[in-house]
């Protein structure tokens, strides 16, 4: 029965089919310890027939990372036609959905839990640039000071963002407004003040960040 509803499948069907289970089972487990004898038991066909989608076991991991990067990509690009300020929220909004929504499969992957990464680090590295990328346009759709540091600052809110949504404490009321507050306030008092150097309160030269 299952070699016939395996049959019902179009080669892209049945590569489709197999890469979102592999996906799925990232939910509970390191891209290392995915199984592709598993992933074949599930799609209901032999571990041999999955190697005929894929060329190899690292094909096939390769496969995994690049949809559920492509998704996280996807889903933090906001529309171009917005105005800068909408166009940040919606960056945000859209980064803060993607990784509550795939908690799980985020800090397996994309975050790069240890021993996940080494089969596709460039496709996920890739993914950072973009979001990177996307950190610095929003600095400069604000008309934020340039600087020359500002790709180290865009990394750096971006691995704070990072921390700040998964371990953000959401059984409390509001807590998904008050985290898109707090993204927003750290976004624009880090790349915000990159043309003045920081001072800590009281201090003479200090400031404070300025409002969104």
């Amino acid at each position: 029965m299952s070699e016939k509803r395996a049959a019902r499948l179009s080669p892209d069907e049945r590569r489709a089919q197999l890469v979102a289970i592999g996906r799925d089972m990232l939910a509970d487990r390191s891209l290392d310890e995915l199984s592709t004898d598993e992933v074949a038991r599930r799609a209901g066909i032999s571990r041999g027939l999955l190697f005929h989608y894929f060329d190899s076991k690292r094909d096939f991991y390769r496969a995994v990372v690049r949809q559920e990067c492509d998704g996280y990509a996807a889903a933090t690009e906001p529309d171009p036609a917005l105005e800068p300020v909408p166009w940040l929220r919606s960056f945000i909004s859209g980064f803060v959905s993607y990784v509550l929504e795939h908690r799980k499969v985020y800090l397996a992957l994309v975050r790069g839990a240890s021993g996940s990464r080494p089969a596709a680090e460039d496709i996920v590295e890739r993914t950072r640039d973009t979001l990177a990328r996307r950190v610095e346009e929003a600095q400069r759709r604000l008309r934020m000071p340039d600087s020359p540091r500002l790709p180290v600052a865009a990394r750096a809110w971006m691995a704070f963002a990072e921390e700040a949504v998964t371990s953000w404490p959401l059984g409390e009321p509001d807590a998904l407004t008050e985290l898109a507050a707090f993204l927003e306030s750290s976004f624009v008092g880090l790349l915000g003040a990159l043309d003045r150097p920081a001072a800590l309160p009281g201090e003479r030269g200090g400031h404070s960040p300025p409002r969104a």
